[in-house]
């Protein structure tokens, strides 16, 4: 989204100036853009490792102010060689979990919202762009040869849900806690070896107030992984998207207040499947993938997918919107 940035940097508390060791910058998020809800988030973000981050509606226009990136850009996705031989989720699963018992309070009704969404975006023509990547091909690769070892698009994409609510989470979760957490779930759902969790990816959605700090201002969600006795395990940190306003989609476009928690989702979602473990999989030479590039973009719209609708944003394409050799860009459907 806009310039997503893989976090081995250090970070700065509240102007999100960020020196990273790639040596690529981040603009400073403008003052005037910073959120307006007021949960406890003073203090600064914490160094966030292997992690691609979603940024805010704020971060991205400010972003793609001040440079020629973001969806403007026509760089395309090149392989980066993949992590231990993985680079996409080639038979993806997704495994939801509701973490803490701070999940007894759920104004926005997001629960409901997550499972329904993922139980039907599965299998769906807006996430099939994932199939046009690949796995097993050469550093620096743009497209995928016949017989590749393609990114899938399973119609059952969902494999199971874990409500992990007998004992609270912690109130604002570091990202080594949210790996932990990760870590327990694949153990629960019987994910205990690097073959059962080589396509896979954890969902930990944490509670209304209940969010890691950095979220709403450096931004909405990331995607990471974590090294375990399980093998690398591949997790997002979505927090509690409404919490954030519009900062993360709320009534963004005009698709209502709960639109963010679909269109934050869905963007990592589809930047999983395609960079299961970061980097290691498709990104362009700003380290943006395949959300990122589409990230906060005017053409985000509602989309039916099962009996109902759901925000999501467009997804970046190397070949357009077919694989007839279409100019790249963002699309809402492939082929």
């Amino acid at each position: 989204m806009g310039r997503s940035m893989r976090y081995v940097c250090a970070c700065t508390a509240l102007l999100l100036a960020v020196a990273c060791s790639d040596q690529s910058s981040a603009p400073t998020e403008p003052q005037a853009g910073a959120p307006s809800f007021k949960t406890a988030f003073s203090g600064a973000p914490e160094v966030l490792t292997n992690a691609i981050i979603h940024r805010t509606v704020e971060a991205v226009a400010a972003a793609r102010a001040g440079g020629p990136f973001g969806a403007s850009s026509t760089s395309n996705l090149s392989y980066h060689g993949g992590v231990g031989g993985i680079g996409v989720e080639d038979k993806p699963k997704v495994y939801l979990v509701f973490w803490g018992s701070q999940w007894s309070s759920d104004p926005s009704g997001e629960a409901a919202i997550l499972n329904n969404f993922l139980s039907n975006v599965g299998g769906s023509s807006w996430v099939n762009s994932v199939i046009q990547y690949c796995q097993g091909v050469a550093t620096g690769a743009v497209a995928c040869p016949s017989g590749s070892d393609l990114a899938g698009n399973p119609a059952s994409v969902l494999a199971g849900v874990l409500h992990d609510n007998t004992t609270a989470a912690p109130a604002h979760p570091k990202q080594s806690q949210l790996a932990a957490e990760a870590v327990r779930a694949a153990g629960q759902f019987g994910n205990n070896t690097a073959t059962s969790n080589a396509s896979v990816q954890y969902v930990i959605a944490t509670a209304h107030n209940n969010n890691s700090r950095g979220f709403g201002t450096q931004y909405c969600a990331y995607h990471s992984y974590t090294s375990s006795s399980y093998g690398n395990v591949a997790y997002t940190n979505l927090p509690y998207i409404t919490d954030a306003g519009a900062s993360c989609g709320a009534n963004f476009n005009g698709l209502g207040p709960t639109a963010g928690i679909t269109i934050v989702e869905g963007h990592e979602l589809a930047e999983t499947m395609t960079d299961q473990f970061p980097s290691g999989g498709w990104l362009d030479s700003n380290g943006s993938e395949n959300g990122d590039k589409c990230a906060w973009s005017s053409a985000t719209t509602n989309e039916t997918f099962g009996t109902s609708s759901y925000a999501v944003q467009p997804l970046w394409s190397n070949a357009g919107n077919n694989a007839n050799g279409n100019s790249p860009g963002c699309v809402l459907s492939y082929p």
